[in-house]
Formats: C-alpha cells, sequence, structure tokens
C-alpha cells in the first residue's frame, strides 16, 4: 500500500481519538468523517483535508448559535446540531468525487480544484442562510411565491438569511483561495457566484418540490446543490475563461 494512504488513515484515526467527545458529530459521524478525511488527505493533501475541517467547525458555529431559541420553535438541527453520516456525505460528497478525478489524473487539475471549491463554498452558504435565518429572520417568505411562511419551510427566504448565505459563501471562497484551490481573484469571484446561485436554486427545489417527495431528503437536496455548484463552476471556466 502507498504510505500516503498509511498516513491519512494514520493521522485521521489518531485526532478522532482525541478529540471524538466534542459534540460536533454524532459517533457514527465521527467514524464517516474519519473515512471522507483519510480520502481528502491521499488525494489532495493536507490542503483539501484542512478546507473541509474548516468548513465543518464553520458550519458546526454557526448551528450553535441561537439554538436554545430555536430548539423551543421546534426548528433546530437534531441531535443537539451533531452532524451525523448523512450530513457528513450529503455535504462532502460531491468535494470527495472531485479530490477522487484530481487524484486520478482526470482532466484539468486547476479545474476540478475550482468545482471542488465551489462545492463547499455553496454548502457553507446554505449552513449560514439557513441557520440565522431561522434564528434571526424577520419577515420568512416563500421563495416562489413571496408569502410569508413560518421559519423553517423548505423554500422560505429572509433578508437576514439571504445576507447570511452571501457571508458564508464569501468565508468559504476566501478559505479555498488561501489554500490555493483558486489562483486568481476573478476564480474566487466565479466560485462565489456559483456556490451562491446554487444556494438560491436550493431554494426553489424545496419550495417546489421537497415537500411533495418523501425520498427527497434535505442530505439529497444538499448533494444536488454541491452538485450543481460544482458543475457551474467546471462548465463555466471550460467554456469562459
Amino acid at each position: 500500500m502507498d504510505q500516503t494512504w498509511i498516513w491519512a488513515f494514520s493521522i485521521n484515526a489518531f485526532l478522532i481519538v482525541f478529540f471524538h467527545r466534542i459534540p460536533l458529530l454524532t459517533k457514527e459521524g465521527w467514524f464517516h468523517a474519519g473515512a471522507l478525511g483519510t480520502l481528502l488527505l491521499g488525494c489532495l493533501g493536507w490542503r483539501g483535508w484542512l478546507s473541509v475541517i474548516i468548513y465543518l467547525v464553520l458550519g458546526s458555529l454557526v448551528t450553535k448559535i441561537g439554538y436554545a431559541r430555536k430548539q423551543m420553535q421546534g426548528i433546530a438541527e437534531a441531535r443537539g446540531g451533531k452532524r451525523g453520516p448523512e450530513n457528513v456525505w450529503g455535504s462532502a460528497a460531491t468535494g470527495a468525487f472531485l479530490a477522487i478525478l484530481i487524484k486520478a489524473g482526470f482532466g484539468s487539475e486547476t479545474i476540478l480544484q475550482l468545482g471542488f471549491a465551489a462545492s463547499f463554498s455553496a454548502k457553507l452558504a446554505d449552513t449560514f442562510g439557513s441557520e440565522i435565518g431561522k434564528r434571526w429572520g424577520r419577515s420568512t417568505v416563500l421563495i416562489t411565491t413571496l408569502r410569508q411562511v413560518p421559519p423553517g419551510t423548505d423554500g422560505a427566504i429572509s433578508i437576514e438569511g439571504t445576507l447570511a448565505s452571501v457571508l458564508g459563501g464569501t468565508l468559504m471562497t476566501f478559505v479555498m483561495l488561501t489554500l490555493g484551490f483558486i489562483n486568481s481573484i476573478p476564480y474566487a469571484f466565479l466560485v462565489f457566484v456559483c456556490g451562491f446561485l446554487s444556494t438560491i436554486s436550493e431554494s426553489f427545489v424545496g419550495a417546489i418540490v421537497q415537500s411533495r417527495l418523501s425520498w427527497l431528503s434535505n442530505e439529497l437536496v444538499n448533494f444536488l446543490q454541491t452538485s450543481l455548484s460544482a458543475l457551474l463552476a467546471i462548465a463555466s471556466v471550460s467554456l469562459i475563461f
């Protein structure tokens, strides 16, 4: 076996044993996060691994903001905000797939890295918008009709939540730029725009079809959102730049 994978597995195993009591993930969630971390460290090195660690920390922190209030309203994330396996892969499956393609030398590494960055920019934008919108959104409306609805409704948006999405997408884009997955300011702007557009599209999916299809879970919608963001970034770079 390649020494890279042995080290990747060993490092993630050690860190999970050391940090698993921190209430970020469920027991099963930590196991799957270890598998994801091993894959990212083996495929992309420390930059890919660190980018997703930062995403997890930021997403978990914003989930905890105002958690007691959201819990009283019945719109808080389950399990005290801890992420399970379905959350891990719903958020990161697209990025993991792109990491495998990069490791395999498939296509342009620069373009695939932009897709990787865009997928996580979209997801953090969604997490920030959802969590802050549910807690501080003063007027929550359905994106398709602008009819006022309770916070937490599928497809609901608010000014506060939308601004929070902009913040979340900007933060994750900056992280990816700093770590070298984005190599220019124009590309950074493109990644941010793709992430934000995908977040808006996810709201339309929630409003139009999610409540009508029992199998369309939040995690599957997250996967579709991150995939759309990655595809938009890859297609835009391939066609325009």
